[in-house]
């Protein structure tokens, strides 16, 4: 069994990974002369969606388990009013509000764990809830749309406009004969590394084989011995944690806070999940495969972008499209492997 959930993890991924190559290939030939080639494109991808990143990492552990989580959006909006607001009205340091948005994911996650697992209710009403109260919490804090600056927070804006150059050999000379030499942000290494804590613990960890295991078939993980309730509350308490830490990026990328901020990355977290190859109704799944869910989807965002003819709208209905394909897909895989075990 646990073969033949490796095999599908594989396959999945190895798919996501030809799409998102497939994708660049042709915008570097199509938007050769704007640019898209250039290294810094790619790596703008990844310091824009740094955040996204560490949420969708979150999501992929709660839907391993079967489970799902509506509220993360609402969370970081929560996260980045708060810390921008606590810097800039409360004279805060930047540290203990990084300290306090963390404990305020561990605590809101543990409280939609419990509900999850111990009290046994549907996971899309009681995130569905949390999405209601977090975004409620985020106007209570303030209104409006405030920013941070230098002025406000010289340590935070100086986290925020760190730059860590590439090799010079990397960059392109511009149109006006200067070598740009490309650069990462530190929200991407933080990102990057999550991504590579949560997959060295899914894989070898006995927690993270407990995800697959719940997710996979409660009944017989109740029988193996394995707590499925505390494994479920725990999926939850990680998944709000990294949306914490997806939500400290986030505020890094954006330097503000606002009530509709981060409105729909729920939708963009769950669709770069289940793109990634997590199967919607758990068991499968992997984190590289997430990670490279959310940089097709940035590759979209940044073709319609860099088109400037097209509406916005269309990265929307690129994603619906993708999203399509990958469930269809994995019901035919779900098929093959039911006629299998016949």
């Amino acid at each position: 069994m646990r073969k033949k959930k490796m095999d599908s993890n594989t396959v999945l991924v190895v798919i996501t990974i030809c799409l998102f190559a497939a994708m660049y290939a042709v915008g570097c030939v199509i938007y050769a002369n704007k640019g898209f080639g250039n290294l810094q494109t790619f790596l703008n991808i990844l310091i824009n969606n740094a955040g996204l990143i560490c949420v969708t990492c979150g999501m992929t552990c709660v839907m391993l388990t079967g489970g799902i989580d509506i509220s993360v959006g609402s969370v970081i909006a929560m996260d980045c009013m708060l810390m921008v607001f606590g810097m800039k009205n409360w004279g805060m340091s930047a540290i203990t509000m990084v300290i306090m948005v963390l404990v305020i994911g561990l605590v809101f996650g543990a409280v939609q764990g419990y509900l999850v697992g111990y009290m046994e209710i549907q996971p899309f009403i009681v995130t569905m809830a949390g999405m209601f109260f977090a975004r409620g919490m985020t106007a209570v804090i303030c209104s409006g749309q405030i920013s941070i600056t230098e002025a406000d927070n010289p340590m935070f804006y100086k986290w925020a406009n760190t730059k860590i150059n590439m090799p010079a050999f990397l960059g392109h000379v511009n149109k006006h004969g200067k070598l740009v030499v490309p650069y990462i942000r530190p929200t991407v290494v933080i990102a990057l590394i999550i991504v590579i804590l949560i997959f060295l613990l899914l894989k070898y960890t006995r927690f993270g084989r407990s995800l697959y295991a719940v997710g996979g078939n409660q009944q017989s993980a109740t029988m193996m011995g394995l707590n499925v309730k505390k494994t479920k509350m725990m999926s939850y308490v990680l998944s709000s944690f990294l949306c914490s830490i997806g939500g400290i990026l986030y505020c890094l990328n954006t330097m503000s806070g606002s009530v509709q901020q981060a409105t729909g990355l729920e939708m963009n977290a769950i669709a770069s999940a289940v793109i990634g190859g997590t199967l919607l109704t758990g068991g499968v799944g992997n984190v590289i495969g997430s990670l490279f869910g959310v940089l097709i989807n940035g590759t979209i965002t940044v073709f319609v972008n860099t088109n400037g003819k097209l509406l916005s709208s269309w990265s929307s209905i690129a994603t619906a499209a993708l999203l399509c394909f990958f469930i269809i897909l994995q019901s035919v895989f779900a098929l093959v492997k039911n006629r299998k075990s016949k």
